[in-house]
């Protein structure tokens, strides 16, 4: 994964795999790696000896906690409102929370996203042991499928690489999946490339309502995709720099695929979007109808954020599929700053007005479901 300052392919999955410490790609200060040898690794959160509540369980990779991975610790929370408290460490592991195990939270202990990482490489063109290829969704590092489930100060990663794998055609590579209802995610990081933030829901018929503030997520192409009602507030996009392709575009930021039937889609509100390639060199969406779903129209509304100038700013949407383009679905932007949001061409650059702006509001998204108090 490439850098302003670290061009190697594998700049960032050297950092994951050395420790937890930061990302040079991102211009964040190292953290200490010494880890393993903190006297209290679950910090305030408590420990084994003295549980913060008797659902709490901990999770360590060196062994501290009452699991090593953070899967076996999923496994043994069963039924409601579990709590997994995980100490500082990468987790290389791929971790799936089924539909029972409903308002789980998670906490990265450390108080920093960069100090517990959770990551795994596998791709959409990835064998399977058994046979056949993983699939988009299976190549997930980690798949929440229950209702009501928080993370707090987590990195959720996918560090699976186009130039280690040239044979490999199905390059999305998914970090984070996530379906469930009212699922928040507080100071969070997704780090990927292609598909890195898959914000979905179980059923085409399910209206699935997410909520991600003050987060970070990279990548390049369709990197925050699906057809969840979600709220992204307070975030930071940024688009990741390409050696293997010789032009423009490198890709695309948003790709969702919010069904004909649900109001709303994704809503982007006091958030950043910038990006480490040229100028212009980047869509800032364009509309995934999937072939499961050929009534869906996509829904992105982008407002009150800043832009910087690694996108095409004459022309920001693009088709993924000429049968289904982008002027016909309902993408607007609304008082957006930088250069990125310099209209010149007003009609590839629908604007909502100030009335259609009231109901395109964080409370109008989330309903009754208030994860922000």
């Amino acid at each position: 994964m490439s850098s302003p300052h670290l061009r190697s392919p594998l700049s960032r999955r050297g950092f994951l795999l050395a420790s937890a410490g930061a990302s040079a790609a991102l211009g964040l200060t190292a953290l200490p790696t010494h880890a393993a040898h903190e006297p209290r690794p679950f910090g305030r959160y408590g420990s084994p000896a003295a549980r913060r509540t008797p659902g709490t369980l901990y999770v360590d990779p060196h062994g501290r906690g009452d699991f090593t991975t953070v899967q076996a610790a999923v496994n043994a929370a069963e039924g409601s409102g579990r709590t997994l408290v995980l100490a500082p460490g990468v987790y290389r592991e791929t971790v799936t929370v089924d539909a029972t195990r409903t308002e789980m939270t998670w906490i990265g202990a450390a108080g920093d996203p960069r100090a517990v990482v959770i990551v795994y490489d596998n791709a959409a063109g990835t064998p399977k042991p058994g046979g056949g290829t993983h699939g988009t969704t299976g190549s997930a590092t980690t798949t929440i499928r229950a209702d009501g489930f928080t993370a707090h100060r987590i990195t959720f990663a996918n560090d699976w690489l186009r130039a280690d794998h040239p044979d490999i055609t199905g390059t999305q590579a998914v970090a984070l999946k996530v379906m469930g209802d009212r699922s928040a995610f507080h100071h969070c990081r997704f780090l990927g490339h292609q598909d890195t933030l898959y914000a979905d829901t179980t059923a085409l018929n399910v209206f699935a309502r997410q909520y991600f503030s003050h987060c970070y997520a990279e990548g390049d192409v369709d990197f925050v995709f699906g057809r969840a009602t979600a709220v992204f507030e307070h975030c930071h996009f940024r688009t990741l720099d390409r050696t293997d392709l010789a032009g423009a575009p490198y890709g695309f930021v948003f790709a969702p695929s919010t069904a004909g039937a649900n109001p709303r889609g994704y809503l982007v509100t006091r958030s950043r979007i910038t990006s480490e390639a040229p100028d212009a060199y980047y869509k800032l969406a364009r509309p995934w109808v999937p072939s499961s779903d050929p009534t869906a129209r996509p829904s992105l509304v982008v407002r009150d954020s800043w832009l910087g100038t690694g996108f095409d700013a004459v022309a920001p949407y693009t088709n993924m599929s000429n049968a289904f383009p982008w002027q016909d679905q309902r993408f607007a932007e609304y008082r957006n700053l930088g250069p990125g949001a310099r209209v010149t061409v007003p009609e590839n650059r629908p604007q909502l007005t100030d009335e259609q702006a009231e109901s395109a509001t964080r409370a109008a998204y989330l309903g009754d479901w208030r994860p922000y108090d």
